[in-house]
């Protein structure tokens, strides 16, 4: 039995990594800044790129999801997720909430690799944090390039506050 040829719009693809494509960190920026839907976070618009932060460092992106008063604070990471950027991401997340307390706050990090001890470590955070990870991937096509972020973790979707026995309904 011979096997169905693929359909006409199904093509190719091979994994690269970011290093491999050339691809930059301010290349990525500047393509998430033209382009913010493709994190998958609703409609969320760029507030500011590189934004100075009090405690010294710059936050990657500063999003805002206008119609729900939500501002996002993305870290990037090209490779692997390291210890740094992690508490960098937290650090921000921290500082604009302090400095935007009218906003719900969310702080997301993508980075190509997130490995489990690092989820673990997320996942310490997500009682007191709302963190999403996100792995980046690159991937190659017919010749051009496609990065692709999925959400590994999302510790907003982890919490269930409003469905504990004390908030329940129970009539």
């Amino acid at each position: 039995m011979s096997s169905p040829a693929l359909a006409p719009n199904i093509a190719e693809s091979k994994v690269i990594g970011l290093a491999e494509a050339n691809i930059s960190e301010a290349q990525i920026e500047d393509w998430i800044s033209k382009n913010p839907g493709v994190l998958g976070l609703g409609e969320v618009s760029v507030i500011r790129r590189q934004r100075r932060q009090e405690a010294g460092g710059r936050l990657d992106l500063l999003l805002e999801d206008s119609d729900n008063d939500r501002r996002y604070e993305l870290e990037l990471m090209r490779g692997s997720l390291d210890p740094s950027h992690l508490v960098r991401s937290v650090e921000y997340w921290e500082i604009e909430r302090r400095l935007y307390p009218a906003y719900d706050h969310c702080a997301v990090i993508a980075a190509e690799d997130i490995t489990a001890r690092f989820l673990n470590v997320i996942q310490l955070f997500s009682g007191s944090v709302p963190i999403i990870a996100m792995q980046l991937t690159c991937i190659q096509v017919e010749g051009k390039l496609a990065l692709n972020f999925v959400r590994v973790l999302d510790s907003r979707r982890l919490r269930d506050d409003d469905q504990s026995p004390q908030n329940r309904d129970w009539r």
